[in-house]
């Protein structure tokens, strides 16, 4: 891909996400259903943290296609790559593939019903659907300089005891937690939750690794 396209792309990709994250926000002010929002915003859910994630990494990327071409090992580069690869992608796709599966199985574990009235379901499919077709256009866009996996598997891990952290203090807080599904669990049944979410997550890091290597081969 020509680099103009490219930065019509990742330009394209920060607006549509600037777009959605701002419109997500303006909801924190509304009349809320039961639940949502309560405590900590939107700041909560992984969904909207995804979406800010999505939106640093383009804008990044959007930032490094003014550099010049030679110029692929500057800090900014190293940077976004270092995003993408570890964050970005593996996460981006864990959001819609989890959210998927459990709003398959039953929506109200994840996305109840009453939602419904407060978003559209076209910002639902922007949150959890469009993310998936945007990273792997990213993938085809350039090539990505991949970290040694155990340093990137540490830093996932770091950030998915954050978030657990998280959402275990919101709960502890105010009585309520941010997804219905985790109220099913016990003590045990969270550990193995978080376990089995964060193979899910390592599992789709290499995967992204190794779509990196196929469409790229030995240029990056």
């Amino acid at each position: 891909m020509t680099s103009t396209l490219r930065r019509v792309y990742h330009i394209s990709a920060f607006s549509w996400y600037a777009f959605i994250v701002r419109y997500m926000a303006a909801k924190d002010g509304e009349e809320l259903p039961a639940g949502i929002f309560v405590y900590g915003g939107p700041w909560k859910y992984l969904t909207f943290l995804n979406l800010l994630l999505q939106m640093t990494f383009f804008g990044l990327a959007a930032v490094n296609d003014v550099q010049p071409e030679k110029n692929t090992a500057s800090t900014l580069s190293r940077c976004k790559d270092f995003l993408f690869s570890v964050f970005a992608f593996p996460v981006g796709m864990f959001v819609v593939v989890l959210f998927w599966m459990i709003f398959a199985y039953d929506r109200e574990l994840v996305y109840p019903a009453t939602i419904d009235t407060f978003f559209p379901p076209w910002i639902n499919h922007a949150m959890h659907t469009c993310v998936l077709p945007v990273l792997l256009g990213e993938v085809l866009v350039q090539p990505h300089a991949y970290p040694r996996t155990k340093h990137a598997l540490a830093a996932l891990g770091v950030v998915g005891l954050a978030y657990l952290s998280w959402i275990i203090w919101v709960y502890l807080s105010v009585g309520v937690w941010v997804y219905p599904l985790l109220g099913l669990f016990s003590t045990t049944g969270l550990v193995l939750f978080f376990f089995f979410n964060m193979s899910v997550v390592t599992l789709l890091y290499l995967l992204g690794d190794k779509l990196n290597s196929h469409v790229w081969g030995k240029m990056h």
